[in-house]
């Protein structure tokens, strides 16, 4: 065969391989391909009668304030909003009056308009929602991001942060092996940063939720379909990238001078942030206690929020050694 030819034929089936490929990226990125979905219509599905709304530094806050007693206030973590903790809400507030939010980035809320998603700006933000409530004095659990965010609260403002509960909370280097959700991977990948803007596939989310969770059983369509709605809400999907890329600048404080009581709550088969981490939190924590729950992964308020949500109450209910010396005084 005529040298030229055989070169011609492979540059025609190269050629044909790369148009390929072009035509798969095209159709994987038109199936993953999601427009912003406009706040008004998110408000529609996610906002109910006990959604209300604040400005606080800028954003139009979406929270809920339901029940009696002493003040919980519930931060949830990355990529999630004030829904994680709906079964806590159902389960507690007869006993205490429950305040959560969507924080800075995420649910309705929406993006930070200082683009400022580190650590000590969240700790800043939970402050303005409180006092702006006028709480003052309040106990705190929080999932994962929502949990740094509480121990660094607690370390910032002790006279306010009366109790705490970490729920499979962030605050160590990450160990050797631990794993990282691919959106994760994505948004720290110069190129692939971009992508995220527009190329949300419901797949990357069942897939992220079915790490989360210990029993796959429990995650239903509903359940993805909130993750993937409430983080399409316009300016979110920019915020995730940002909040991923500052995730390495943490907490201010030495968590072994947290002094507030504290209770530890882990999903053994957490393996975004595994157990050791809790017993790392254990260690340094003078007097906590650590429950840890069989078969359960990284949202346990969300999994298994009676089991859960009864060791809370058991927590918040015991007089701390000040308050029974308070109480004895009055008696």
């Amino acid at each position: 065969m005529n040298p030229s030819t055989l070169l011609q034929q492979r540059g025609s089936a190269t050629g044909k391989i790369l148009l390929g490929l072009v035509a798969l990226l095209a159709i994987i990125f038109f199936l993953g391909y999601r427009a912003d979905i406009p706040l008004e219509t998110l408000k529609q599905k996610y906002a109910n009668d006990q959604s209300k709304f604040i400005d606080v530094l800028g954003m139009p806050v979406h929270y809920r304030d339901e029940g009696q007693g002493p003040v919980l206030v519930l931060l949830h973590g990355t990529a999630a909003s004030l829904h994680t903790w709906d079964g806590w809400t159902e389960e507690l507030k007869n006993d205490f009056r429950i305040i959560r939010f969507d924080m800075p980035g995420f649910g309705l809320t929406g993006p930070d308009p200082a683009g400022d998603y580190t650590i000590k700006h969240y700790v800043d933000f939970v402050d303005a929602v409180t006092s702006q409530l006028g709480v003052n004095k309040f106990s705190l659990a929080g999932n994962s991001l929502g949990g740094e965010i509480a121990w660094g609260y607690a370390l910032a403002h002790p006279e306010k942060a009366d109790k705490l509960i970490l729920l499979d909370a962030a605050g160590y280097p990450r160990l050797p092996g631990q794993k990282e959700s691919v959106a994760f991977k994505m948004a720290r990948t110069p190129g692939l940063k971009s992508l995220l803007k527009k190329f949300t596939p419901r797949s990357l989310y069942k897939k992220s939720i079915l790490e989360v969770y210990g029993d796959d059983s429990k995650v239903t369509d509903d359940l993805i379909d909130r993750y993937l709605d409430l983080s399409l809400r316009e300016g979110n999907r920019e915020a995730f990238s940002q909040r991923v890329i500052t995730s390495q600048i943490q907490a201010d404080g030495d968590i072994s001078k947290i002094a507030q009581p504290t209770l530890l709550l882990w999903g053994e088969d957490d393996i975004w942030i595994p157990v050791a981490h809790g017993h790392h939190f254990a260690d340094d924590i003078k007097g906590s206690q650590l429950i840890v729950y069989p078969g359960v992964g990284h949202v346990p308020m969300e999994e298994i929020p009676i089991a859960s949500a009864r060791d809370a109450r058991a927590f918040l209910l015991t007089p701390t050694a000040e308050n029974s010396e308070l109480i004895n005084n009055d008696d």
